[in-house]
């Protein structure tokens, strides 16, 4: 049983590397989980290509209206995939840390999708808002 930083961990990786499927980066993703994944043996590495690869096939040719599915069935596979190393090979979580902290750096936190905030206030309203992309902020007397 992993325990809850791992469990975090594997999910982070997860989401992190569904994320990455739809980005300029996804070369470099592909290979650096493959090699993680495939635990330095070659054949495994490139099989576990194969598997990233028929993974974003999948999220990149879904359907509009299933895109959000396939995008959370691909992150339930790989948080599980990244459990089970974790849990067979704990020794490799800093290997995973590392792959994580490419990803930080080269995946666009906004790749998940565009933040737009349009928020009004009026009369004793106060609003905080806060993120990413355009946001509109209008105050003013009752309407």
């Amino acid at each position: 049983m992993l325990s809850e930083a791992l469990t975090a961990l594997a999910a982070t990786a997860g989401t992190g590397l569904v994320t990455a499927m739809t980005t300029d980066a996804w070369t470099e993703v592909r290979t650096r989980f493959g090699r993680l994944l495939g635990r330095g043996d070659s054949e495994r590495v490139a099989r576990q290509e194969d598997r990233l690869e028929r993974g974003r096939r999948e999220l990149t040719t879904a359907a509009g209206d299933q895109v959000e599915r396939v995008r959370a069935a691909q992150e339930a596979v790989w948080r599980t995939r990244f459990a089970d190393l974790l849990e067979e090979e704990p020794e490799r979580e800093a290997e995973l840390r590392a792959v994580l902290d490419f990803l930080a750096r080269r995946v666009p936190v906004a790749a998940s999708g565009a933040v737009r905030v349009d928020a009004r206030a009026f009369d004793h309203a106060q609003q905080a808002v806060q993120g990413q992309g355009v946001q509109t902020n209008t105050f003013g007397a009752s309407r």
